[in-house]
């Protein structure tokens, strides 16, 4: 299971300065748990100063999920010589204890990227689909605070994670915090702001908002069974389902408004039904159905 703070704690060793005395440790036997990388260098080598920088910011932007030794050859070359470097730079990747890829020579950004992608992809996840899955269950379950720190710790892991952002956010929501909810979506970083799971987060804040001015049922019940032409006590009747529970019972008397009068108050009503869909899980057999319904309805 993820523990919080480990990822934090992984990048301050990330990148070395290696040697043929603790070779074995540094890359051979720490590759057994994280993949390693060995960049081959020397002080007078040109390419070196483009390639090793880059190579550092590509591992560190990793996250922890890959490690990098530099190895001077001037000052190692038992070492070079035993992997066969015969120019510089050279760049492997060990994993398993065993150097299962490499270049020569420097590389574009993107390729460099690719190649530190592709060795940190070696290790899996590290956890962090179990962990996501066991805070999604915690959310379920209704123990929103622990959820919340569990989302919190793969945050820590990866800072561009958008099921882990929105999971803090939906748990906020969970815990009635709507204000901090808003705070943290509205400062969502530009790389996952427009992610569908962060979508879904501000629906849910939307929905949970409209919830807490929700009329009782069954007065709007009521109220929409006297005059089914009263539109606004049917999307009112709407939101007190779905604040209820009653997503599905919500969606259906949607899709009755949007059928009688799909341009009442500005099309209110295939907004709200929008809403709810984006809040729902992918897959959610309410929303594949509303989607279906709502589409037949559109191109009749």
């Amino acid at each position: 299971m993820l523990e919080l703070g480990a990822g934090t704690a992984a990048a301050k060793n990330l990148i070395s300065e290696g040697s043929e005395q603790d070779f074995m440790q540094t890359v051979v036997e720490a590759s057994r748990e994280v993949p390693v990388i060995v960049d081959f260098w020397a002080p007078w080598c040109g390419p070196c100063k483009t390639l090793g920088p880059a190579l550092e910011a590509a591992v560190t932007a990793a996250n922890g999920k890959v490690r990098m030794v530099k190895i001077n050859v001037d000052q190692n070359q038992q070492i070079a010589t035993q992997l066969r470097v015969q120019s510089i730079p050279t760049v492997y990747a060990f994993w398993q204890g065993q150097p299962v890829d490499g270049f020569q020579g420097a590389l574009a950004a993107s390729e460099i990227k690719a190649f530190v992608d592709k060795a940190a992809a070696l290790a899996g996840d590290g956890g962090l689909a179990e962990a996501m899955a066991a805070a999604e269950e915690m959310l379920t379950d209704g123990t929103a605070a622990d959820a919340a720190q569990t989302f919190a710790a793969i945050l820590s892991e990866e800072p561009h994670n958008a099921g882990a952002f929105s999971g803090i956010a939906r748990s906020y929501i969970a815990m009635g915090e709507l204000d901090q909810a808003d705070a943290l979506i509205a400062n969502a970083p530009p790389e996952i702001a427009k992610a569908a799971e962060v979508d879904a987060a501000r629906a849910q804040l939307a929905l949970a908002r409209q919830a807490a001015d929700a009329g009782p049922v069954d007065d709007l019940r009521a109220a929409v069974d006297a005059d089914p032409a009263d539109h606004q006590a049917r999307f009112d009747l709407a939101q007190a389902l779905y604040a209820n529970g009653d997503v599905e019972g919500a969606v259906e008397q949607l899709l009755e408004l949007f059928r009688r009068d799909r341009e009442w108050n500005e099309g209110a009503a295939k907004t709200q039904l929008f809403t709810i869909f984006d809040a729902l899980k992918p897959g959610d057999p309410i929303g594949t159905r509303g989607r279906r319904k709502l589409s037949s309805m559109i191109f009749a």
